[in-house]
């Protein structure tokens, strides 16, 4: 008999709940997430032949737990948050959260969603994922470091140093101040300190980037020849994307990053409104993309100037040219992806017709969907109810 084994993950704890196709409930279970409470939870999911995983938050804080199961040969679901919420207000008449209400609602989702993703562990894009994410936090450590030697170089001297710094500009500034009192070395010190973190961010970022920039070509990807975009943003695409087939057309694909409007029309008055959902990581890539192509002559240019000429403001004329960037994205992965298919056994070791582990299952609610007609699905092993 098919079953359904929904599961809400912890980082210590797991609760699962077993249903039949026709959503009866069999058994529940918690169990640890360590070797041995991960081996019992294996075991017991084990006793029914027939069985699908649906696990909520794949790429979060459930991802450790998704890659044993796929390792072990586990048929997987990743079930989005947002649609296992919408399921539990439906179930029990509430929002009230509980452990094993969020593994019923889980499990029910995935009975009854046909599109879900299957899981499956790409091992070039969990290195890519693995190193963009460092790529962004030096980034975001070094703005750090910085601002906080910003404000020490200005007590130092007077009107402190211009806005965009290296480490060498600054070593440079600091050298010939020598402080008398206590509380000016005090403050050279430290400054001294930023810069050497400074300087080790820098190298360590380099050091990421020149990883990156071995990795994506060798991924036979093409997007690097569309202007406004590198290695990181190429990365971050390919990591948080997956399997470009999941999505059924390039509508979709923008309401999962963010760039289609949404209709907020009411009554005679028709307008359309920023959509703030979506992947935000892949929105600022198209964002950077769309900045860097308006500041060169490039076909972006021209498409932000023609909108802006028919009385779009500027920020109107941006949200244009990220959603057109977005078409070409997608227009150019789905290239990419084909053409590696088509090389078969002698294609990219990992290629599947099944997101990636590593990518973010679309998750648009019922407001959120500008496309006209259905996804191409793929087939699940879910047996849904009749």
């Amino acid at each position: 008999m098919p079953v359904i084994i929904g599961m809400e993950p912890h980082k210590r704890s797991a609760t699962i709940e077993v249903i039949t196709e026709l959503g009866e409930v069999v058994t529940v279970g918690k169990f640890g997430t360590d070797q041995s409470g991960c081996a019992e939870m294996l075991s017991f999911g084990r006793r029914f032949p027939e069985r699908t995983w649906a696990v909520e938050g794949c790429n979060g804080v459930g991802r450790h737990i998704a890659h044993r199961l796929v390792h072990e040969g586990e048929t997987l679901l990743d079930v989005p948050a947002k649609l296992s919420a919408q399921v539990r207000v439906f179930a029990t008449g509430n929002g009230r959260k509980t452990d094993p209400v969020d593994a019923h609602s889980v499990a029910l989702a995935a009975l009854r969603a046909p599109n879900l993703a299957r899981v499956q562990v790409d091992p070039e894009l969990v290195v890519m994922a693995m190193l963009v994410d460092r790529r962004d936090e030096l980034g975001r450590a070094r703005t750090q470091t910085v601002n906080r030697l910003h404000r020490l170089l200005t007590e130092l001297f007077p009107g402190g140093a211009k806005k965009f710094l290296s480490a060498a500009q600054a070593r440079a500034l600091v050298a010939p101040i020598k402080p008398r009192d206590i509380v000016g070395k005090t403050r050279r010190r430290l400054a001294v300190e930023l810069i050497a973190e400074l300087e080790t961010i820098d190298k360590k970022t380099k050091a990421a980037d020149k990883d990156l920039r071995e990795l994506v070509p060798a991924r036979g990807c093409t997007l690097l020849d569309l202007h406004g975009i590198g290695p990181s943003g190429t990365a971050r695409l390919l990591a948080d994307v997956g399997d470009i087939h999941r999505f059924g057309n390039r509508d979709r694909f923008a309401s999962w990053n963010g760039t289609a409007p949404l209709d907020a029309s009411s009554g005679e008055q028709q307008r359309h409104r920023l959509s703030r959902a979506g992947n935000r990581r892949i929105n600022r890539t198209l964002h950077i993309m769309g900045v860097v192509q308006l500041r060169n002559p490039t076909a972006g240019r021209v498409h932000f100037d023609a909108k802006k000429a028919a009385d779009k403001t500027s920020m109107e004329a941006m949200r244009a040219l990220k959603r057109r960037l977005s078409n070409v994205v997608y227009a150019r992965m789905l290239a990419d992806q084909k053409r590696r298919e088509a090389a078969g056994s002698g294609g990219h070791s990992g290629t599947t017709l099944q997101s990636s582990v590593t990518g973010l299952t679309p998750d648009t609610g019922p407001s959120d969907k500008p496309q006209p007609e259905p996804a191409t699905t793929h087939p699940t092993p879910v047996a849904t109810a009749p």
